[in-house]
């Protein structure tokens, strides 16, 4: 009988018999038609730490093995409360950052007079005027009506670029609404909805940056969920056609901005580009604006995101990537809205 010698291992070590009934001898039949037993437990005389393998009374048909079992690693398990910890340690990150940006827009835009064009402190008249004009030519209702001979005011004549930039973002700002009415964290904000939006709609911004660092707050167990206002549920069941009208008013800014007034000598398109980039350099609203739609493309997918769940069920894969559109995604979260009872 010939004895082999294995290494010294740290792992458990076995006798394995397998079984050919047949006793077939090709290595094909060998792996086929075998099976392998554990059998009881001895000492292994060749492991240093004496671990056991098993042993059985071997009969004329079975081949006997040595075989090695490896020690099982560790699985690295996270609880929930380190889960719980990390959420709450990235909530407090993001409010941080979302305070600190809103102390820098009211500073930087409103306050300090190192931003393009006057801070509010000292706002020329020229300004305040353009201001008032661009008020009345709100989603260009007013151009449009004189258009079809209706003078009962007439419409201001601005610049066309200037006209779009405004009403594309109030456009934007519109559809905001049965959002934030829909918004599964707006218990969170304890003061009144109606009254944000209103002032997010002439100021943007300038309160939005607070609502989205106020809604993440921790949930107050305690606290009652505030029924929807009549505007509130006016704006969330009227979803759809919102998302028309603000979409609509979008669009048609853009090609205002391009190709409206052609008759008043505005220019083409390269000039009235080159009066874009002027105008930004020197009108603080216009520079405000550009931040406004900034920060819109961070807070859509971000407020859409966290309300997937009142998308209509078969609607929720085309509106979850539709988000990150700036605009369009919003339009497709009103269109496919299917608003909870309340």
């Amino acid at each position: 009988m010939t004895m082999i010698t294995t290494a010294t291992t740290s792992s458990p070590t076995f006798i394995c018999s397998f079984h050919s009934p047949n006793h077939l001898s090709t290595k094909s039949s060998l792996y086929q038609h075998s099976q392998w037993h554990i059998l009881k437990p001895i000492h292994n005389p060749f492991s240093s730490t004496n671990s056991l393998f098993y042993a059985k009374p071997l009969v004329s048909n079975s081949r006997t093995h040595l075989c090695f079992a490896g020690r099982r690693r560790p699985t690295v398990s996270v609880t929930p409360s380190s889960l719980k910890e990390n959420d709450g340690n990235l909530r407090r990150v993001l409010q941080i950052g979302l305070w600190v940006a809103e102390v820098v827009y009211v500073l930087w835009l409103f306050l300090l007079p190192y931003a393009p064009g006057d801070p509010l402190w000292a706002m020329s008249s020229d300004t305040v005027n353009s201001l008032v004009d661009l008020s009345l030519n709100f989603f260009f209702i007013l151009p449009f009506v004189n258009v079809v001979g209706v003078r009962l005011i007439d419409a201001p004549v601005l610049h066309p670029m200037s006209e779009g930039l405004f009403n594309f973002v109030i456009g934007w700002t519109f559809m905001f609404a049965p959002l934030l009415f829909t918004d599964c964290k707006r218990d969170r904000y304890k003061g009144s909805l109606d009254v944000f939006w209103c002032l997010q709609m002439f100021l943007t911004n300038t309160f939005l940056i607070p609502y989205m660092a106020i809604r993440l707050n921790d949930a107050d167990d305690a606290s009652v969920p505030i029924k929807r206002s009549n505007f509130g549920s006016v704006m969330t069941n009227g979803a759809l056609l919102v998302g028309l009208i603000g979409g609509g008013v979008c669009l048609v800014s853009v090609l205002w901005a391009l190709f409206g007034r052609m008759d008043s000598n505005f220019g083409g398109v390269v000039d009235r580009w080159e009066y874009l980039v002027g105008y930004l350099g020197s009108e603080r609203l216009a520079y405000a604006f550009i931040w406004d739609i900034c920060l819109y493309m961070i807070f859509q997918p971000w407020l859409i995101g966290d309300n997937l769940q009142n998308v209509q069920p078969n609607k929720v894969t085309v509106v979850k990537y539709l988000r990150y559109v700036p605009v369009v995604g919003l339009i497709a979260y009103l269109l496919c809205l299917e608003p909870k009872e309340e």
